[in-house]
């Protein structure tokens, strides 16, 4: 089961997702006010700059988090049904049945994202700097080349049982 290179694809995706949950997506900081937008997958936070004082710099955050739980929600979907199709291995014609599932959550996890950078975050800081893209941003793009690769190999197997199967 673990020991086929699918199944290590799939759980790679899982772990990716996994990861997704845990890293920041992506920050933006606006140099005029000091203030900083960083989205994680739970919410999309924003921090004010620093008042500096005689006893030093203090920083004060604003507590205002626009949720963005629809993100956390996919990858979640995602990696449940990853992990699920790894111990489907029996039936391969229903792993790839949720290999494309997981293609389709995949690029809505993507789709969630750049929807929540480009219309939700980007307009909160009328800044001429971009945002930058954190580590966790680049995780489903990771995790949708890892389906993709799981599925062809899955395919492979598939057709090896058929042709061994027209052989008798």
């Amino acid at each position: 089961m673990i020991q086929r290179i699918q199944s290590v694809f799939l759980l790679l995706i899982v772990l990716a997702m996994a990861a997704l949950l845990a890293l920041p997506l992506w920050e933006k900081a606006d140099p005029a006010t000091g203030e900083r937008l960083t989205l994680t997958a739970f919410q999309l936070t924003s921090t004010r700059g620093q008042a500096v004082t005689g006893a030093g710099a203090i920083t004060a955050t604003q507590h205002a988090p626009v949720g963005t739980w629809y993100i956390a929600l996919l990858a979640v979907a995602a990696g449940a049904v990853a992990l699920y199709e790894i111990f489907q291995y029996r039936r391969r014609v229903r792993q790839m049945k949720l290999g494309l599932l997981n293609s389709v959550l995949l690029a809505a996890v993507l789709g969630a994202l750049v929807y929540a950078i480009v219309y939700v975050a980007e307009p909160l800081i009328p800044s001429t700097t971009p945002g930058a893209k954190l580590a966790g941003f680049w995780l489903p793009f990771v995790a949708l080349m890892c389906n993709v690769l799981a599925n062809r190999f899955i395919k492979r197997d598939e057709d090896l049982v058929r042709s061994a199967d027209r052989l008798r």
